[in-house]
């Protein structure tokens, strides 16, 4: 009896059949997706909710009277008790010690990293550090540290892993650190390539003087991140990324240390202790409620509550197995895939084995003569499969250019005329009109409710593009 891809893929992971929790969950949480046919592979890009967190907050909500948090009335009270025991969840599931660590909530992680960005203490003497393999979120503090006068320097990545330079990275390190806020900002995945960089590196930075960003974004959804084993100072997160529900916050936890020293550019409604109008008097008010601006969402912040403890329940390590399991399958029957002359159906970007690397796979399909399918046709017409994937470059510039082979003058060109924006289409289409390069890719990310069936029915789909003629 032949063995079904099934079986070899059981064969290849043993320990995907611990997991099998996650198909009850699947079956219980998340039958909508059975239910209408999709195949949703685009957890990078947002985590998908489960039935049972909206029934909770539903009921929640249904059985609660909810004031604005600043008053000492009971409605108030109420609602800021939930609020301080969704900041108390946070602090829990990440194992950070509440006397090191206090949580921001923000609208989203780009939320939380322009609160650092706009605050931190750059100055003429200062450094940003940042590698070229992330966010435009991360990407953007760079605006406040150049405003500054600080030096902004890139460690770039390296083709065909697109792993960062380690000796270029020691050498940023060796700016000096002895006047000037100095910042080192990098993902603990890449939401590209799913790269994981190495986190010996927040040690080793902030030996040297250097306050860490560690963007945590592609990373916390399907990996353990324990703050009581690695002491970054900023940790940037959008909840949604991680358990799909609410879509509208986000949280900064940061070291108590590192928190002091940020010097806010204003203040807004419940920054401040006290504000009068004469002399511009104001006293902003210390940790976390200095910076959360006006009015939390006090009433989707219990949502954070019951997503964590949803993701506890299903168990980060159990998710971690899972997806790492599919992912590796799922890169193996990728790089094996052929057209019928021999060539190979697939370029991932990025590693092709789970060494180091998470369930993010950035790839071009190519036709038999090796040149990339249309990326924007290939997602549409998975979507007309119901198969969601994304294309593009994911808001991450560095790693694309990089794993484009797109150089300075080829991408200056998009910006010769400051006046007249030009998007990323166009910018993809001048450049691939002028050199013959794609800088465009697809990418695949795997979740929570992920499973077998999803990888394959991924595989099937592509496999019909063998041997199709452009």
């Amino acid at each position: 009896m032949s063995l079904t891809s099934l079986d070899r893929f059981l064969a290849a992971y043993p320990a995907y059949s611990d997991t099998t929790a996650l198909d009850d969950l699947r079956a219980r949480d998340y039958a909508r997706l059975d239910a209408s046919g999709h195949t949703y592979l685009d957890y990078t890009g947002g985590g998908l909710y489960a039935q049972s967190q909206l029934d909770a907050h539903h009921e929640l909500l249904s059985g609660a009277v909810l004031g604005n948090p600043h008053s000492e009335n009971p409605t108030s009270l109420a609602a800021t008790a939930l609020v301080e025991e969704a900041r108390g969840a946070v602090l829990d599931f990440f194992n950070a010690d509440p006397v090191e660590y206090d949580v921001i909530f923000t609208a989203n992680a780009s939320g939380a990293l322009k609160l650092v960005g706009e605050s931190y203490p750059f100055g003429p003497d200062g450094c940003y550090l940042l590698s070229y393999d992330n966010h435009n979120s991360v990407n953007g503090i760079r605006e406040f540290a150049r405003a500054a006068g600080a030096t902004v320097t890139y460690i770039p990545v390296r083709n065909p892993d697109l792993r960062l330079d380690a000796e270029l990275m020691e050498r940023g390190l060796e700016c000096d650190t002895t006047a000037g806020g100095h910042l080192f900002a990098y993902p603990a995945q890449s939401n590209f390539s799913g790269v994981q960089h190495p986190l010996e590196w927040i040690e080793l930075a902030q030996s040297r003087g250097w306050d860490v960003v560690l963007d945590t974004a592609a990373f916390a959804p399907t990996n353990r991140l324990d703050l009581s084993a690695i002491h970054p100072d900023f940790v940037p997160l959008s909840f949604y990324k991680m358990f799909g529900y609410p879509t509208g916050t986000g949280a900064l936890i940061a070291r108590k240390d590192a928190l002091a020293k940020l010097r806010r550019p204003w203040f807004a409604g419940g920054t401040i202790t006290l504000a009068s109008v004469y002399e511009g008097w104001h006293h902003l008010a210390p940790g976390h409620t200095g910076f959360e601006d006006g009015t939390v969402d006090y009433l989707g912040l219990p949502a954070v509550t019951i997503g964590i403890n949803h993701l506890r329940a299903a168990g980060i390590e159990r998710v971690h197995e899972r997806v790492s399991a599919l992912a590796g399958w799922l890169l193996s029957e990728m790089c094996a895939m052929r057209h019928t002359n021999g060539a190979p159906m697939f370029k991932i970007f990025g590693p092709e084995t789970m060494d180091r690397r998470g369930s993010t796979i950035a790839f071009y399909l190519l036709d038999p003569s090796g040149h990339p399918y249309d990326v924007y046709e290939f997602e549409a017409k998975a979507g007309a499969e119901r198969i969601s994937v994304r294309t593009g470059c994911f808001c991450n510039p560095g790693d694309g250019e990089i794993a484009h082979e797109v150089n300075r003058a080829e991408i200056a060109e998009c910006f010769d005329e400051p006046e007249v924006p030009v998007t990323l289409q166009q910018c993809q289409r001048l450049i691939e009109d002028h050199t013959g390069k794609v800088p465009n890719t697809i990418r695949v990310s795997l979740g929570i409710a992920s499973n077998f069936a999803d990888a394959e029915r991924f595989l099937t789909f592509a496999a019909g593009w063998r041997d199709r003629v452009r």
